[in-house]
């Protein structure tokens, strides 16, 4: 067994994140993904998921990777440049392009990648870039990697994000990296006063919305949709792995980038693309996505349900208007103590610790789906208030 020289100090790491409540575990599931699943034997009632439309076991997504499995097998077998481009990879990133109003669209394994991907396809030292104080960890690693000047400004506010914009040497690239919807808090971007600095600085905008796709906007559109923005485009980044029910990633933008992307984007470059087989079952969630109303004006109705309760019970819900709906308790020992109680009433949310949201910020983050029922909803309320009211008492 090979063992690291430091071995010694990192299993004494270890065993301060244990001590501190912050260790993190892999629960194995079994079975499909969905409001209720199977965890170490036990159902359990769950809104820890990002299956915001509760596509991820839809039977025809699932007849649409089988029969591209037949078709085509599984392994896209190389990188896009290279012959692992078929016809379905080709087939999604015009259907995509023509859903976000874009030229052109890339695929990427993930969102992790995708971000790396643009922030240093696009960026190099002595560019500057600027990025909101809750952007997702990506688009903070993508800016490191880019060598980029990075200034960040406080959550959500455009007033410092004008002056960091002033800071900026008008001769120097400039973009903006921003959450459409922010992964912890749930709450949107102002895009279309961000939008309007932007033009006012000629600075660019990346638009992460990883968690507006599919879920806000026309038809799903996101977040660019959801602000009535009808300028320039932004740079898009989305996910499939949420909203749409199956994996990868892709930006959106003008051909421009995209072909600058195609020639300096290191994630596109050297790494195998995507199974063919998801990019077909992704063609038919993007259909599904986008005669979707009638799901996501239920998910509304119970992101509705569900703050009203909690207002009720005194519980401290950010302002979100999505299906991220965080109860901040600020404390590690609190976040965990409900988080077991509510286990163990067959609940399972979200229990967010330090590092992923800062110092006395820990809460437990309930995500709602369009799967999910009113019953659902109003049992975990019952639940919280026989677990986190009681704690807060």
């Amino acid at each position: 067994m090979s063992q690291l020289p430091w071995h010694d100090a990192l299993t004494t790491e270890l065993a301060q994140l244990q001590a501190q409540q912050r260790y993190r575990r892999t629960m194995v599931r079994e079975g499909a993904q969905g409001p209720r699943v199977v965890v170490e034997g036990k159902t359990l009632l769950s809104f820890c998921s990002n299956d915001y439309l509760g596509l991820a076991a839809d039977p025809s997504i699932r007849a649409a990777f089988c029969q591209a499995v037949a078709e085509e097998g599984v392994g896209a077998g190389a990188a896009h440049l290279l012959g692992g481009h078929s016809q379905y990879h080709h087939q999604l990133a015009l259907a995509l392009a023509a859903f976000t109003g874009q030229q052109r669209v890339l695929l990427f394994s993930s969102g992790y990648q995708a971000n790396l991907a643009v922030l240093a396809g696009l960026l190099t030292a002595g560019d500057s870039l600027i990025q909101d104080k809750l952007n997702h960890a990506s688009l903070l690693d993508g800016g490191r990697l880019s060598g980029a000047t990075m200034r960040r400004y406080p959550h959500l506010d455009m007033a410092a994000l004008q002056r960091r914009l002033t800071a900026v040497d008008s001769h120097t690239r400039c973009m903006i990296a921003t959450d459409g919807v922010f992964s912890m808090d749930g709450d949107t971007a102002p895009l279309a006063e961000m939008m309007s600095l932007a033009e006012q600085y000629r600075a660019a905008v990346l638009v992460d919305d990883a968690h507006g796709f599919g879920v806000i906007g026309h038809e799903g559109r996101g977040t660019v949709s959801f602000s009535q923005w009808t300028g320039t485009m932004p740079i898009q980044v989305g996910t499939f792995g949420k909203a749409f029910g199956t994996g990868g990633a892709f930006i959106a933008a003008d051909e421009v980038v995209i072909e600058t992307l195609i020639h300096s984007a290191r994630p596109y470059i050297y790494t195998t693309a995507i199974p063919p087989a998801i990019a077909a079952a992704t063609i038919q969630s993007l259909k599904i996505v986008r005669a979707a109303e009638p799901q996501r004006a239920h998910l509304q109705q119970l992101i509705m349900q569900f703050r009203a309760g909690a207002k009720a019970l005194g519980l401290s819900v950010l302002p979100s208007i999505t299906a991220i709906q965080p109860i901040v308790l600020g404390e590690v020992t609190k976040v965990m103590g409900c988080y077991q109680q509510l286990k163990a009433k067959g609940i399972l949310v979200g229990a967010v610790r330090p590092p992923t949201v800062a110092k006395g910020k820990a809460r437990l983050r309930v995500t709602l789906s369009a799967a999910h029922t009113e019953q659902d909803v109003a049992t975990l309320l019952t639940a919280l208030e026989e677990t986190v009211c009681a704690i807060l008492k």
